[in-house]
């Protein structure tokens, strides 16, 4: 054995690279194991999942604009064409300043990189292989956080040209003309309105009777609304059965999700996003003995698992598969190795759509207060009646708060908008709070600002809104 360490990490995505940063910070001796073969940190998020996704859909919105809005508002542009090397390159350039980032970050905080495949041998024991060597090295703690991979649709082969993953459908190399979307969960419709953008048609296709089902179900039926409004369609309660590769395209078998009548439909590109699983083989968790469930999730208590000294954070344990809670779950997983007070409160943890416009939810839907039996009160406000909205022509949406209806405490706030994964900023400090819908009411925004309509949501829950 090589060297000893008092953190081994396996997994330098967010969940990963936090908890090396917080270990250097509180002196563990700590080396942190990544396998991608570019020699890339980051993970998913950073090299092919939320940060180059969002630089296409920052400059895919822009496009868009220039093209349909900057004449309303007397702004002459000319001739408009799309450069799409150039818009993937500064994507690339984005994830590239980014992934550099966290390697001085790893520096900084004294957090060694081991570049190969990490595997559990033993307790206290990690192999990392690496062009044809492995090397073993000991540890007092090893932390599990290698992610999630993409979920494969049986009968449908990916092939990362035509028919793409997350990671393919960032890289076309030219404007597919019929985009079939397998999927109506974040993923999809993020890069799902990319394209249409850019110039595809979209037809998105969800097994469910309604896209975004974890969302709010008063937020997830407008939001369609509203994609389709822009031109985006929509074959719910439907499944892709199988797709046909031809040499003219794609031909994507569709069925009723009850069974039914097949329906063929022609397309360019299809783009597999029925959700994510958590990434746990090849890591040695069944020789040592760490328990997982059906799933694949590995088993839990407050990020401990089944065997003294294992950990587990972020995309491979149960929460929310969101690269934020990765890195909280990290942090917290560190402080806990260190002797300190670790804790993530995931009813406070958002979550995010990067539309046009966005959808932000945290805490409890309206569906699962009814189903738990809560007596709840609801405030909602439209953008349409705010200032700032208005003044920008942007007033698709509203905010939504959920408030306690003996005590007053916010136990969910849900806002489709322009900006809301900014606004939903002041829901999650009042939940983490144990803040009331009064306190937002109560506390001075700005105006003319679009926070202002969250302000206006916690008035409407007593009913002493003054905007509308």
């Amino acid at each position: 054995m090589s060297q000893s360490y008092d953190l081994l990490i396996i997994g330098a995505g967010p969940g990963g690279y936090n908890a090396a940063i917080r270990a250097g910070q509180l002196g563990l001796k700590t080396a942190i194991i990544e396998k991608r073969e570019a020699k890339k940190l980051g993970g998913t998020c950073l090299n092919v999942g939320c940060i180059p996704s969002k630089a296409l859909l920052h400059a895919s919105e822009l496009y868009e604009a220039a093209g349909t809005q900057f004449a309303s508002l007397g702004i002459k542009t000319g001739g408009l064409s799309l450069d799409l090397k150039a818009m993937l390159k500064q994507k690339d350039d984005a994830v590239d300043g980014l992934t550099k980032g966290v390697e001085f970050l790893m520096k900084k905080n004294k957090a060694e990189v081991l570049y190969g495949a990490g595997e559990i041998v033993a307790p206290g024991k990690v192999r990392v292989a690496a062009g044809g060597k492995a090397t073993d090295y000991g540890a007092k703690n090893i932390i599990i956080a290698t992610g999630s991979e993409v979920t494969p649709l049986k009968g449908v082969e990916i092939d990362e040209k035509r028919i793409v993953s997350s990671t393919g459908a960032l890289d076309f190399e030219t404007v597919p003309k019929h985009l079939v979307v397998i999927g109506g969960g974040v993923i999809g419709l993020e890069l799902g309105s990319v394209w249409r953008r850019l110039g595809s048609q979209v037809t998105v296709v969800e097994f469910l009777d309604r896209i975004l089902p974890t969302m709010d179900g008063e937020v997830s039926k407008q939001f369609q609304r509203l994609l389709a409004k822009q031109g985006m369609a929509f074959k719910l309660s439907s499944k892709v059965t199988g797709v046909e590769k031809t040499k003219a395209g794609l031909k994507v078998s569709v069925e009723p999700a009850a069974g039914g009548a097949t329906e063929i439909i022609d397309a360019d590109a299809v783009l597999v996003a029925i959700g994510r699983r958590p990434h746990t083989a090849g890591l040695g968790l069944e020789r040592v003995g760490v328990r997982m469930d059906a799933r694949g999730f590995i088993e839990t208590d407050h990020f401990k698992t089944s065997v003294p000294g294992i950990w587990a954070v972020g995309d491979v344990i149960h929460g929310p598969m969101l690269a934020h809670k990765a890195e909280d779950d990290g942090v917290a997983c560190v402080e806990l190795i260190a002797g300190k007070a670790g804790h993530v409160n995931y009813d406070a943890t958002p979550n995010v759509v990067y539309t046009w416009p966005e959808v932000a939810s945290v805490g409890k839907t309206e569906e699962d207060l009814k189903n738990a039996g809560v007596d709840y009160k609801v405030g909602k406000f439209p953008f349409l009646a705010n200032s700032r909205a208005k003044t920008n022509h942007e007033t698709d949406g509203f905010v939504k708060i959920l408030a306690d209806a003996k005590t007053d405490r916010v136990l969910g706030g849900h806002i489709i908008g322009v900006g809301a994964g900014e606004l939903i900023a002041e829901i999650v400090s009042v939940i983490e709070f144990g803040g009331a819908s009064e306190d937002i009411a109560r506390t001075s925004h700005a105006h003319p600002t679009r926070s202002e309509a969250v302000r206006q949501a916690a008035m409407a829950v007593e009913g002493w809104t003054m905007q509308a």
